[in-house]
């Protein structure tokens, strides 16, 4: 359930954090879009979530992964431990198919037998209490109902002293010139625009991220800002858009004014310079140990 956020965007289709039965065929829907469109965007700042859990990650423990998504933090975890075992937590079956298949295409069977998967809510967590040595998640505490209780199952789940890595969004960031592009054709073709942040579950600060880490019953708790930056080419922010981003609001277009939609906005996005086209995001990296 890895999640998305678009600078100065509110992405509809994953943007309202719930505990609901829709949920997973609404992320079962996005799944080939996000692994096409979105994880290699985000993959670099998520894999440097285990940059920062360096010194902890243990060479024959099991590691859970909140919100797996497409699987890119085991695989790259499995890369650096090959003797851990990993298990990737999704609500989304699609994702967990993905992340599946990821691991089997991007590592040698011995090490892709060592990620294993499993259907569930964050607070909801089907393993027993104290059965991890490290937990981590990457862009899922802003989607989640309750950060409070799926920080507190992550808690549950670790052993004392285990060690619990995040990352997600903070909010803010500087505005993105593609995305008023992006309103302003989809204006033109009489959609109104999406309401900005209108969720949020983006933290506010970093000392809000290690508030609530500590609140969850952490200790040695530590938060640093980062950002995430992605130039775009117009053809792959176009795409993004139309496949994924509003995939929703595209597919209502009949193939004519689709056609004609699609043309305008890469004639627009096209329009811009390179600056135009990089995206800024604000994101916040959590670590603290389970008291």
């Amino acid at each position: 359930m890895t999640g998305v956020r678009a600078a100065g965007r509110t992405i509809r289709p994953m943007s309202t954090p719930e505990r609901a039965e829709e949920v997973p065929p609404r992320y079962d829907g996005l799944a080939d879009g996000y692994a096409r469109h979105w994880g290699p965007v985000i993959q670099p700042a998520a894999v440097a979530l285990l940059d920062r859990l360096a010194g902890v990650l243990p060479d024959r423990g099991r590691v859970l992964d909140l919100g797996t998504g497409t699987g890119t933090l085991p695989i790259a975890l499995l890369r650096r431990r090959p003797e851990a075992e990993v298990v990737g937590v999704d609500p989304s079956p699609a994702m967990l198919q993905l992340a599946a298949h990821a691991a089997r295409e991007g590592l040698p069977p011995a090490l892709a037998a060592r990620f294993s998967t499993a259907t569930a809510f964050a607070d909801e967590l089907p393993f027993d209490d104290g059965s991890f040595d490290l937990a981590m998640s990457s862009f899922v505490l802003q989607l989640v109902p309750s950060r409070t209780a799926a920080l507190g199952e992550l808690r549950r789940v670790l052993r004392p002293g285990a060690v619990l890595g995040w990352v997600t969004w903070l909010v803010g960031g500087p505005p993105f010139r593609a995305d008023q592009v992006v309103d302003e054709v989809l204006d033109e073709f009489g959609f109104e625009p999406p309401e900005r942040d209108a969720r949020s579950g983006d933290l506010a600060s970093v000392s809000a991220a290690a508030a609530a880490t500590r609140r969850a019953g952490f200790g040695n708790v530590h938060a640093e800002s980062a950002a995430l930056v992605h130039a775009w080419s117009p053809e792959a922010y176009a795409a993004f858009i139309t496949e994924f981003d509003e995939q929703t609001t595209f597919a209502e277009l009949d193939t004519g004014e689709r056609q004609r939609a699609e043309r305008r906005l890469l004639v627009r996005l096209r329009g811009l310079s390179a600056a135009d086209l990089t995206m800024e995001l604000p994101i916040v990296y959590v670590t603290g140990s389970r008291r």
